[in-house]
């Protein structure tokens, strides 16, 4: 059976991005605990306040989604992207060189990373409909509005998450899918061992 754990965003902790432009607050990662440097997965929601230079990651898949603000122009690797579409997946290699323009102001924009070569995500952006959890290991964040967990109930507010995991991105399907009922609008995050 897989373990089921709520996240709420009122515990999350504010940390500076690794290159110090701006603030980042971790939803979840793994392995738990582990370091900028470390991780097989980890997904952040950032509240960006200007433009500038993206930290580099090498060896890292990085898919990135505006969820407030007016949306940015990302330059990967000298190619403009304009990324000005809320709830909108991107996705661009982190060790890309990246830089971003903002277009209207500040925004939060959520980010999901995996380390390439060990583990895949796949990033949907469900609204207002009912969506089953079900995988090795499953995140939903809710990005607006809320959603609530059956067969409990467990009521989700905004940037709340639940995650369910069984034996980490690499361990055995879960058991039976829990059902996410979409108030809003929520990010689910798939990961699955690359290959």
């Amino acid at each position: 059976m897989a373990a089921v754990r709520v996240l709420r965003a009122a515990e999350r902790a504010a940390a500076p991005w690794k290159n110090g432009g701006g603030v980042t607050r971790e939803v979840a990662a793994f392995p738990e605990g582990s370091d900028l440097g470390g991780f097989q997965w980890r997904v952040s929601l950032a509240d960006v306040a200007q433009g500038g230079p993206f930290s580099a990651f090498p060896g890292v898949d990085r898919v990135i989604t505006v969820v407030r603000g007016a949306g940015m122009v990302l330059t990967v690797d000298g190619v403009e992207h304009r990324v000005d579409a809320r709830y909108r997946p991107f996705a661009f290699p982190g060790d890309a060189d990246t830089g971003c323009r903002l277009l209207q102001g500040p925004l939060v924009d959520f980010n999901v990373m995996t380390r390439r070569g060990g583990t895949d995500a796949v990033v949907a952006v469900v609204e207002r409909e009912p969506v089953a959890l079900t995988g090795p290991t499953v995140l939903a964040v809710v990005l607006e509005g809320e959603a609530e967990l059956g067969p409990d109930g467990t009521l989700l507010g905004p940037l709340d998450a639940v995650l369910l995991e069984d034996g980490g991105a690499d361990g055995p399907a879960a058991g039976p899918a829990r059902l996410l009922d979409v108030r809003g609008v929520a990010a689910v995050v798939t990961f699955r061992p690359a290959g």
